[in-house]
């Protein structure tokens, strides 16, 4: 399975760099990350994204809480380019399903990224609201399964599968927490997967044989013990 890599990332410099590297094929923000990077209007710093990219998809949050407002805010992203997979949470706070908010906009031709997926149960509810034509990207949250000592690997299996039947369905691998997370991610079968620039750079290292590792290791313990100056 050839799973792409896409960044996940707010900060414009860094777009600018990891746009030019082939291994990256898409990008994923938030609005967390993206006030972490000093943005202060959302529509402008947005566009200011979707420039820099120019035709690689990216995936744009919308932040209400009720159905009717994130489907207005949903349809103004979309408007912003052609690249754009508009971002919905599977749930709003008050633990409502969007079903109404993913049917209303993948009837309208609106690619979408349904975020905040941790179970199959969810990945089938949102199979049963969407056609069979529009773009839809499931991101399923490994890493916050992982941190809270869940398994999320039986829950890809399950959506993979149950998403087989849509073409234009594909299931992301995100909440990366270490590089070795895309080699299960390719394992499983997953289409995408969405990284921080830091581990996309350990990826592109990957190959280092385990006696180079052991060497680098013990070089590197030995040259902080010199800089403590320890003796015993």
């Amino acid at each position: 399975m050839n799973t792409k890599i896409f960044c996940d990332i707010a900060d414009l410099s860094l777009i600018k760099k990891f746009s030019k590297k082939k291994v990256v094929k898409g990008f994923t923000t938030n609005p967390s990350l993206m006030r972490k990077a000093g943005a202060k209007n959302y529509k402008s710093y947005s566009k200011q994204i979707i420039k820099i990219l120019k035709n690689k998809p990216i995936s744009l949050e919308v932040f209400a809480d009720d159905q009717k407002s994130m489907i207005k805010q949903g349809k103004e992203i979309n408007s912003w380019g052609k690249n754009i997979y508009v971002k919905v949470p599977v749930i709003n706070s008050k633990n409502e399903f969007t079903g109404k908010v993913i049917k209303h906009l993948n009837s309208r031709n609106v690619k979408l990224n349904i975020t905040a997926v941790y179970t199959s149960k969810q990945t089938k509810k949102i199979l049963q609201n969407i056609n069979k034509q529009t773009k839809v990207i499931i991101s399923i949250f490994a890493g916050r399964a992982g941190d809270t000592g869940k398994d999320p690997i039986p829950e890809f299996v399950r959506s993979i599968k149950l998403a087989k039947r849509f073409k234009n369905v594909e299931i992301l691998w995100a909440s990366v927490r270490e590089p070795y997370n895309f080699l299960q991610a390719k394992q499983l079968g997953c289409h995408i997967i969405t990284i921080p620039p830091s581990i996309i750079e350990k990826i592109e290292k990957f190959g280092k044989s385990f006696d180079q590792l052991t060497k680098e290791t013990v070089s590197a313990f030995l040259e902080d013990s010199k800089k403590s100056n320890f003796k015993i």
